[in-house]
């Protein structure tokens, strides 16, 4: 089940990381287009701005995934509907606040940012973030709702929210330069304008009587608030160090290559952060998926998520990287039509960072790893290596040396060097390769349930179940559980299962799946049950369906206690029952 979860969390997790990234390479193609080189030099250096919007979003979003993959391994939906309720309230207050700071502070950013302070240059530097602040409560709101939609199952609205906001953006951009010809003001516009239309679209679920998530002001709460703060803060440091690294690389640029040099990063970045869709796709996943799992204490589970996760990044890392070198001069040339030196940096640049693609997904599936494990202070020092000592290091040193030429090799060094770093830092803390036998994962040999007190099992049909109920109620007396209590378990895995393959996989044509996990703890067994067929919430039940649901009445009613959540299109089902 965790193979398929994958493969289907990652199309829409790539989907929804190319929302900022691609209403900034639309800007990126229009302005290099109609407003030229100083236009696109002009791009370059709001770039750390912007990237700063994207970190206060990518922070609560990052936030949202770990505290909800908590909640959920947990099988609490009340405190996913908290964390959901507080990442709404914040995330509005925090892109406001950032906005109106932006609007107030353009001059100072724009000089700041090396676009001095009179001229072409500075005047469409500080143009360009006044259009595009006015937009940080939309980008804001859009990056924090899209892990709960994901979480909901809803990824065709997600795709579609941000192909509206590819749609929009194109023909706003079209307008400005076509019609309006607001310039650089009005190519920041339109991105916000864009963003505003995929909130729209996103929020019309969750106005719905459909959304599975509640808002509600009571549970707007400091501690849920402080908890995504805390659950988000290594990929706020993520993109902190990337602010830091954009700025540094421009004033290298600036140096060894003028804004020639500088127009061509932004060529480079543009197409760039488009492509690391797929890792930081492979890293949403990681950071869901493994926090869910490791809530639930499932070492197994953990170490075939990570093995599929560095399989998927070799695959998708070396196939993104291939493209990007071959088709290197077509995709340069929608931005640079004519040839020159600007054109030839660019498709060099390009090219150079295709090769660290492979390493950049992996040290993003481990990173992610380690935040949703609560592994917090590795996580951040890893993001700090990663984007912006080693690859800030390795631009100052190339550019010194090699100059401008140099300077593009900054990406793949960066990733490389992380990946040697957090390979020997497993070898020295367990003596064995990263990969064997789950060392990455770093925990302690406690950690996850005792094999002789777990019994896990995949059920297709009503015979397997059978089977499975006999073996769990001996399981129970295996373990010096009263006769009582043991059949009681088995009666819940009976009533339970049966209703799943009898209803929930005859409810369509569809291949299904259910898993059954039984736990043995020191003063409770604890059932999961989880399935992928429709929703369906147990807890409640209508009233004309109770009268024909007695098992179900009877299984809830054994059990000490009962969460039920709907997430990536799965039912989950916990009951915990006390121990004799």
């Amino acid at each position: 089940m965790i193979r398929k979860l994958v493969r289907q969390m990652l199309t829409a997790q790539i989907f929804s990381a190319l929302a900022v990234s691609l209403c900034l390479l639309i800007d990126n193609v229009m302005i290099s287009r109609f407003l030229g080189s100083t236009g696109m030099a002009a791009y370059s250096l709001a770039n750390p701005v912007l990237l700063g919007i994207g970190a206060i979003a990518s922070l609560l979003a990052a936030g949202v995934q770990v505290s909800c993959s908590k909640s959920l391994g947990k099988g609490s939906r009340e405190e996913t509907d908290a964390g959901y309720s507080s990442a709404i309230v914040l995330g509005g207050g925090i892109s406001l606040a950032f906005a109106a700071a932006v609007l107030l502070l353009r001059n100072p950013l724009a000089a700041v940012m090396g676009a001095g302070s009179e001229g072409a240059l500075f005047e469409q530097t500080r143009d360009y973030l006044v259009g595009f602040s006015i937009g940080a409560p939309g980008s804001v709101g859009a990056l924090v709702l899209i892990p709960f939609l994901q979480l909901a199952g809803q990824s065709n609205l997600l795709i579609a929210a941000v192909l509206l906001m590819a749609v929009v953006d194109i023909a706003l951009d079209l307008l400005n330069v076509l019609c309006l010809h607001w310039g650089m003001f009005g190519m920041g516009l339109a991105s916000s304008l864009s963003f505003y239309a995929a909130l729209v679209l996103a929020a019309s679920y969750f106005l719905s009587s459909r959304c599975v998530f509640r808002f509600s002001r009571k549970r707007v709460r400091g501690k849920k608030i402080a908890e995504l703060f805390q659950g988000g803060i290594p990929a706020g440091f993520n993109m902190a160090s990337s602010v830091v690294l954009v700025f540094l690389l421009n004033q290298v640029l600036k140096s060894t290559g003028g804004e020639t040099a500088i127009a061509a990063y932004a060529v480079v970045s543009g197409i760039g952060n488009a492509a690391n869709c797929i890792t930081t796709g492979v890293g949403g996943v990681s950071l869901t998926l493994s926090g869910i799992l490791f809530n639930e204490e499932d070492r197994e589970g953990l170490k075939e998520l990570i093995r599929l996760l560095t399989r998927y990044s070799v695959m998708l890392g070396l196939g993104m990287g291939m493209l990007l070198i071959l088709l290197a001069p077509a995709l340069v040339s929608v931005f640079i039509a004519e040839a020159g030196p600007m054109r030839d940096m660019a498709i060099l640049g390009l090219r150079l960072f295709a090769t660290g693609m492979i390493p950049c997904c992996i040290n993003n599936a481990m990173k992610s790893l380690y935040q949703s494990i609560g592994q917090e202070k590795r996580t951040m020092l890893i993001s700090v290596l990663e984007g912006m000592l080693f690859p800030g290091v390795a631009a100052v040193v190339l550019g010194m040396t090699v100059g401008t030429n140099g300077v593009w090799l900054h990406f793949v060094v960066g990733e490389a060097m992380t990946l040697l770093f957090i390979s020997l830092m497993i070898w020295k803390k367990t003596g064995k390769m990263p990969w064997a036998q789950g060392a990455c994962l770093l925990m302690d040999k406690g950690f996850g349930a005792i094999d002789n007190r777990l019994l896990e099992r995949k059920l297709h049909s009503l015979e397997e179940m059978k089977r499975f109920v006999m073996e769990a109620e001996q399981f129970c007396l295996d373990l010096k559980e009263d006769e009582h209590t043991s059949r009681h378990i088995a009666l819940c895995i009976e009533e339970i299962a049966s209703n799943v393959i009898r209803h929930g996989f005859a409810a369509d044509r569809k291949e299904h799946h259910l898993s059954v996990r039984l736990l043995g703890k020191e003063d409770r067994w604890v059932l999961r049950f989880r399935d992928d067929c429709r929703a369906f919430d147990p807890l409640e039940l209508p009233p004309e369906r109770m009268q024909q649901a007695l098992g179900i009445r009877l299984a809830l009613a054994m059990a000490e206690k009962a969460n039920y959540t709907y997430s990536m299109n799965m039912n989950n089902l916990t009951l915990q029952l006390r121990r004799k």
